[in-house]
């Protein structure tokens, strides 16, 4: 076993330690944030599974990003699409046997790669064309783009560039999985992806990339639209009512 499989290994374990650790701990914080008004955005839903409906059109359509602005709609689903795309096909690397609907979308998965680069070049154009989009861009927006962009584009090199070993890689993916590694190709363009994963997997947690699991537990698109059936009241005016009760 080379060092450089070991490294590479040690790297993963400690990236899906930061993933796995950081979004449980964001996902906990969110749960357990207070929300003492209705903040729902209008028109809302009047039942829970009307709530629950409603943010699954957002997490599937991106409804309110359809009626608000088509063009980064546009952009958006096709990357979003495309990176689910890739990431279900990638799923072949750590099965064994492959399941068959995996093996079914394997061509999607493969152009697809190219539908990820073209939407985040429509997204991150946007940061420079629209000048709303300008003014409150970052440094920090621009990297994480860089940095998905780089995982999708060291993808395509292993495919259509330089070729790798996937054998090899499953290998190593199935290694890591069952905790028995194996020796990793040291091809440019793999090192380069997994590299760059590596990255994403520890600042995920960290960055605005937390809208993942944060649309679930957005007031404005899970609230119900109940505020006339049920009072809510904050606990600083719960002490105020008492005392007026008085």
């Amino acid at each position: 076993m080379s060092f450089l499989s070991v490294a590479y290994a040690l790297l993963f374990y400690g990236a899906a330690a930061v993933l796995i650790g950081g979004l449980g701990f964001k996902i906990w914080s969110y749960f357990a944030l207070p929300v003492p008004m209705k903040v729902f955005t209008a028109p809302a839903p009047r039942t829970r599974s009307g709530a629950a409906l409603r943010v699954a059109r957002e997490v599937v359509f991106f409804e309110s990003l359809f009626h608000s602005n088509k063009w980064i709609w546009i952009f958006g689903a096709l990357f979003h699409a495309s990176l689910a795309a890739v990431l279900l096909a990638h799923l072949r690397y750590f099965t064994e046997p492959v399941w068959g609907w995996v093996v079914l979308i394997q061509p999607i998965g493969t152009y697809a790669g190219f539908g990820l680069i073209a939407g985040l070049g429509g997204l991150w154009a946007r940061r420079f064309v629209e000048e709303r989009s300008r003014y409150i861009s970052g440094l920090s927006d621009h990297l994480m783009l860089a940095l998905l962009a780089g995982i999708g584009l060291a993808g395509l090199g292993m495919k259509y560039v330089a070729h790798t070993d996937i054998v090899a890689v499953k290998a190593f993916a199935l290694g890591l999985v069952y905790l028995d590694w194996q020796p990793l190709p040291t091809d440019p363009f793999l090192l380069l992806h997994l590299t760059l994963v590596a990255m994403l997997m520890i600042v995920l947690p960290f960055s605005k990339l937390l809208h993942i699991p944060g649309v679930f537990f957005s007031p404005a698109h899970s609230q119900v639209d109940d505020a006339r059936e049920h009072r809510q009241i904050a606990a600083w005016n719960a002490a105020l009512d008492a005392t007026r009760e008085r």
